[in-house]
């Protein structure tokens, strides 16, 4: 890749895949903010049509977010974070504007 950084960074996990999705999340988490900024989107400008109605646009909105849970089970750790009041407000939002025919969906929540 062109724009790689020349500066070295190490992951660390409970196993070599858990390390490569630490290292994939950094990745992706570099990118979306570069996507993000290069779009030099005001957050408070509403494009406006001739008749003087607001142009509604389309907007891809990922939100990631992590914790250190000491639960007594994965299920705990899961359904508490999920009940926790502050997942979104401590997540990293990113919103990236699309055009209108891409074919971009959520991501689906797997199941436990």
């Amino acid at each position: 890749m062109s724009d790689r950084p020349d500066d070295t960074m190490n992951f660390y996990g409970q196993t070599k895949e858990h390390a490569i999705a630490i290292a994939l999340e950094h990745l992706a988490c570099r990118y979306r903010q570069q996507a993000e900024e290069s779009q030099n989107i005001d957050w408070d400008a509403v494009e406006i049509s001739d008749s003087g109605e607001p142009i509604e646009k389309r907007y891809h909105v990922i939100l990631h977010y992590e914790r250190i849970a000491k639960d007594e089970s994965k299920f705990e750790a899961m359904h508490n974070t999920m009940m926790g009041n502050t997942v979104v407000e401590n997540a990293k939002i990113s919103i990236i504007e699309i055009a209108p025919d891409i074919e971009i969906g959520p991501l689906e929540r797997s199941r436990y």
